[in-house]
């Protein structure tokens, strides 16, 4: 896979946000599981909202929200729903 067709990841939060942390956490975990399987890496990208008032509006009641493409998950607090996520924006081939 060519640099131009990885997969970006982006994830809007907050510093001191311990929901984001621990979905950073749990986002880890599965982007290894998913390297073990021989799938292609994504690459996360951090946006800190507390930079934008834009952003912050838009997003303060519901971080961690994990983006991909068109494909959107708020408030990100467990596995199932990282895994689910990935699923969906990044599936399989």
């Amino acid at each position: 896979m060519t640099d131009e067709a990885r997969t970006t990841l982006t994830i809007y939060r907050r510093p001191g946000c311990h929901l984001c942390d621990d979905a950073e956490l749990l986002l880890r975990d599965e982007l290894a599981q998913r390297a073990r399987a021989g799938l292609a890496p994504i690459d996360v990208e951090h946006v800190d909202i507390s930079t934008d008032a834009v952003l912050e509006a838009r997003y303060r009641r519901r971080i961690p929200v994990f983006v991909i493409g068109e494909t959107e998950s708020e408030l990100v607090t467990s596995a199932r729903q990282v895994r689910e996520f990935l699923e969906q924006a990044a599936p399989r081939p």
